[in-house]
């Protein structure tokens, strides 16, 4: 086949297929067209039922409304009213508790400050008896060359001191020889363990810890072997 017979082939395809796509167009616009139309008339009939309907309706409701002239009461206003007073008498109630709970916390917070003032007191006043044995010591030990018996008036007015606090649930930490518990103990400083097995132990406190019923009031502070 020649180039020429390639060429009018190619053009007779195309201008078949052109033919075919406006024919198929048309179509499609004819139906669209068709379509359109139908829905025109479909809501033009909705619209006239739609406008009976309400025509109806309110042919109706002018009716009843001739008919009954007397005013009635919407059951809407009743819930309102009762609403509203509900709404007041919770209102009422929320002042109210408002003000006992305020009235209890300041009354707790008094309570509290006169517990705290009268645990103080009692200790004090357990306490006072021993500062009276620290100040007959004294007068003692001014009076006195015998300096074992001024050791032994010492000793005792220090015993009856502890005893006192040990009543009140003070008790002394035990440290030297235990292993070092930073919940426990504050290193002052580490020296040499005098032998392998007190390595890491408490060689030596500078100063006591307390409980104060069985909660921690001071760290001891201690020296540490290495």
């Amino acid at each position: 086949m020649s180039e020429n017979n390639e060429k009018e082939t190619l053009k007779d395809k195309v201008e078949d297929l052109k033919h075919t796509v406006t024919e198929k167009a048309e179509e499609i616009r004819e139906k669209a067209e068709e379509l359109a139309g139908q829905a025109q008339d479909m809501a033009g009939k909705a619209m006239g039922t739609a406008e009976k309907i309400i025509n109806d309706v309110f042919k109706k409701n002018q009716a009843e409304e001739a008919e009954f002239t007397e005013e009635k009461t919407d059951p809407k206003d009743i819930e309102i009213a009762e609403l509203k007073k509900e709404l007041d008498e919770l209102r009422d109630k929320y002042v109210r508790l408002y003000a006992d709970f305020d009235n209890a916390k300041k009354r707790m917070a008094k309570e509290k400050l006169e517990l705290l003032l009268t645990a103080s007191k009692d200790v004090i006043k357990d306490i006072l008896p021993v500062l009276d044995d620290f100040e007959r010591a004294q007068k003692a030990v001014e009076k006195t060359e015998d300096i074992n018996a001024v050791k032994e008036g010492l000793t005792l007015v220090q015993n009856k001191l502890a005893n006192t606090l040990s009543s009140k649930g003070l008790k002394a930490m035990e440290s030297i020889g235990k292993d070092f518990d930073v919940e426990q103990h504050e290193a002052i400083t580490e020296i040499p363990a005098p032998a392998p097995e007190q390595t890491g132990k408490v060689i030596d406190e500078v100063e006591k810890g307390y409980y104060l019923n069985e909660k921690i009031i001071r760290f001891a502070k201690v020296i540490v072997g290495k």
